[in-house]
């Protein structure tokens, strides 16, 4: 069962200070009064901001405007990617048994895993509490939705697979083979295929969504991370982190169509430039450009579409940034940044850069209207 949800500390605290000087008609107004300001402290009218806490198991809530830590939901270990479903009314949120390893770690001295724990979490948006959670293959990791909302594509880590689920009933619907160490899902906009990429195997796996046939592969750079791809589902975007680059392929033909080497302007206080590694990406909501968080390198690299170039950068974001989003107008980016162990509330116009302290190894980071 979920740990219960921690509510913000109740304004009502003050009232027996005053009581001695009040009426009791005027208790009562001012115990009401106090009752509705916590109210709309804890549950805020306005986008609020998601992160998975892969550590400590959370979902944090963030206030965007204000930075401020709203609440932690229990879900469950080791989140990671998280979607909102196409209502808005749920937030689905991809759980692993599996020990945390990484590049450089000896996985045979890892504690075993935990299979019971694997699954997809559904956080209710509006209770904020864990309402179920769903079969979803071994060690799940990143997922897309259809368009229609009726299904989740979701990356299996260890076994190379990538599972379809039904939401409606909360069962899988089948699997399809895909390269080793799958990560990156996104489903094309028209809802006929979805990409997966192989981080070890250096490849997108294109898939039919009807029939789940694995349709072709497609070779990127080294190590992909995420898929992102243009408005009208033509071009797809897929970040290689060692690669250092942004693979770019032309979505209809299944076929590379060209690379976008990635990098951060040096800073002259930062000391020696570390090489950008592209983790995360979201497309600006005027479908313009690619914001990618460059991981170890700690920045944002901008990406223009329609020239395929990279046009400037944000440094000094945060501790490997890796989750990314938007905001609907397009002037903030969010960066979850495992490390340093915060977000960070980015201002387009002026890279200005607000750190939100959260704890844990925040590691994705998704924005509700």
């Amino acid at each position: 069962m979920p740990r219960p949800t921690v509510p913000l500390a109740p304004s009502s605290a003050l009232a027996p200070a005053l009581a001695p000087a009040l009426a009791p008609r005027s208790l009562i107004a001012l115990a009401l009064a106090l009752a509705a300001c916590s109210r709309s402290h804890a549950t805020p009218q306005g986008s609020v901001l998601y992160t998975s806490d892969e550590d400590q198991g959370f979902v944090v809530l963030v206030d965007p405007d204000s930075g401020r830590v709203l609440e932690r939901v229990a879900v469950g270990k080791r989140p990671r990617g998280m979607k909102l479903s196409r209502d808005g009314k749920r937030l689905f949120v991809a759980l692993s048994g599996s020990p945390r390893g990484g590049p450089g770690v000896d996985e045979s001295k890892l504690p075993p895993p935990d299979r019971s724990a694997d699954g997809v979490g559904v956080v209710d948006v509006a209770t904020r509490k864990l309402v179920a959670t769903f079969p979803s293959g071994q060690d799940p990791e990143s997922f897309d939705i259809s368009p229609d909302g009726s299904t989740l594509f979701v990356s299996n880590e260890e076994t190379a697979e990538m599972t379809a689920l039904d939401v409606t009933s909360g069962q899988v619907r089948g699997k399809a083979h895909v390269g080793n160490e799958p990560e990156g899902v996104t489903v094309r906009p028209d809802g006929k295929v979805v990409f997966v990429t192989s981080e070890e195997g250096a490849e997108v796996t294109v898939i039919d969504t009807a029939t789940l046939a694995v349709v072709a592969h497609v070779p990127t750079g080294q190590r992909p991370r995420s898929i992102v791809f243009t408005k009208d589902g033509a071009t797809a975007f897929v970040t290689d982190e060692v690669g250092a680059k942004v693979t770019v392929i032309d979505a209809t033909a299944y076929a590379p169509a060209g690379d976008i080497a990635v990098h951060l302007e040096p800073r002259a206080e930062a000391g020696p430039a570390i090489p950008a590694r592209p983790m995360g990406a979201v497309l600006s909501p005027d479908g313009k450009q690619l914001y990618v968080t460059c991981g170890r390198a700690g920045g944002i690299a901008i990406i223009d579409v329609a020239s395929r170039k990279q046009v400037g950068s944000i440094g000094a974001v945060g501790d490997r940034p890796w989750g990314i989003a938007v905001s609907a107008d397009g002037t903030k980016l969010f960066t979850a940044n495992g490390p340093s162990k915060d977000l960070s509330i980015v201002d387009v116009a002026t890279s200005k850069v607000t750190r939100v302290p959260v704890g844990g190894s925040p590691w994705g980071t998704v924005l509700a209207p």
